[in-house]
């Protein structure tokens, strides 16, 4: 087959994103498919633009730069742009996309999760992988998410969502459940959230994270172990438990190697393992997801398990979990993204 990966965009995750792209194009040609590898947002910046000869070479826009300890600078990023437009599609993305029979989405954050993406290329007529427009966007918030799990009696942890204004008209300050968690409502890779003990604390965190969003989810803190869980075509992975070295599963323990242990299968009991996964593909069916999804849980000290939010486009980078989760039960990462796509396509079925 003919497949764009897009990858790159315009958010706090685009080395995650060029990571996990560059990874995704390269098993994908190892499967024998013609693959071209597309920033969404620079697109392919020649005037010229022979679509069959980019896929007969394998076009590729980067080398696999990693994920550096630092935020990307976005700013500097729009700045390089040739034509210096706002877009978010950059030069011929549209048409290259159109040409292949399917485009493998590895972009992360922002525009590239929260269903506009897919919303606009239902309406162009791309076929694509992952989630369609609705569930997308549903999971992208954090807060519509605890709705709908709390809705669907999936446990999670109580909280409340809080904009800008609400510092001023007095809701802010009635917070008063500590130690809590401050996070953007549709940020992702932990990028802004705090665990906090106080109420200064509480405020220099909400702060920080309102220079992210205008929008942020406060909730309560569950002690306990961290574990994720892959669902593909509906059916759940092996459970991976997520056990960093120092602190909590921040930016920095998620992508920068020997940072954090991840044991898979996890160590549970037969009883506690099937639970999860069953809460896993419940998330994953009430927020409408399609194809694949990652669903992320924490377990207390008297076995109870909280349900934190969903991932649509989990990264595929080396240090990523569904590819983990994936190998524990035999299947490597090239038959992964091939497999993907296979249950991606699925959607578009008459």
């Amino acid at each position: 087959m003919n497949i764009v990966v897009l990858a790159g965009g315009l958010s706090t995750e685009r080395d995650v994103s060029i990571t996990s792209g560059t990874m995704v194009a390269g098993a994908l040609r190892k499967r024998g498919h013609k693959v071209v590898l597309l920033d969404v947002f620079m697109g392919y910046e020649q005037d010229e633009c022979d679509i069959k000869s980019l896929f007969e070479e394998g076009y590729d826009f980067t080398e696999n730069l990693g994920v550096r300890e630092i935020i990307p600078d976005l700013k500097k990023i729009k700045a390089q742009r040739r034509d210096k437009s706002d877009r978010f599609l950059g030069e011929h993305v549209e048409e290259i996309c159109r040409y292949a029979d399917i485009c493998f989405l590895a972009l992360h954050g922002d525009n590239g999760e929260n269903g506009k993406l897919q919303a606009t290329f239902d309406l162009l007529g791309i076929k694509y992988t992952g989630s369609g427009y609705l569930g997308s966007a549903v999971a992208m918030n954090k807060g519509i998410t605890k709705s709908i799990f709390l809705n669907h009696g999936i446990g999670t942890p109580s909280g409340d969502c809080f904009k800008p204004e609400d510092k001023d008209n007095g809701k802010l300050a009635k917070w008063n459940v500590f130690p809590c968690v401050v996070k953007p409502c549709s940020g992702g890779s932990s990028v802004g959230v705090s665990i906090v003990e106080n109420k200064a604390d509480f405020i220099k965190a909400m702060d920080e994270a309102f220079v992210y969003e205008t929008e942020v989810l406060v909730e309560q803190y569950i002690k306990g172990r961290e574990f994720s869980i892959g669902v593909i075509d509906g059916k759940a992975l092996p459970i991976i438990e997520i056990i960093p070295k120092e602190g909590f599963y921040d930016y920095v323990n998620k992508y920068q190697s020997g940072k954090t242990e991840e044991v898979c299968p996890a160590v549970l009991d037969e009883e506690t393992t099937k639970r999860l996964q069953n809460e896993a593909e419940k998330a994953y069916n009430a927020l409408q997801l399609e194809a694949y999804g990652r669903v992320d849980f924490l377990l207390d000290s008297d076995g109870k398990s909280y349900a934190l939010e969903a991932n649509t486009l989990p990264g595929m980078t080396s240090a990523s979990l569904i590819p983990q989760e994936a190998a524990a039960v035999g299947i490597s990462y090239e038959e992964l993204c091939d497999k993907i796509v296979e249950v991606s396509l699925k959607k578009y079925e008459v």
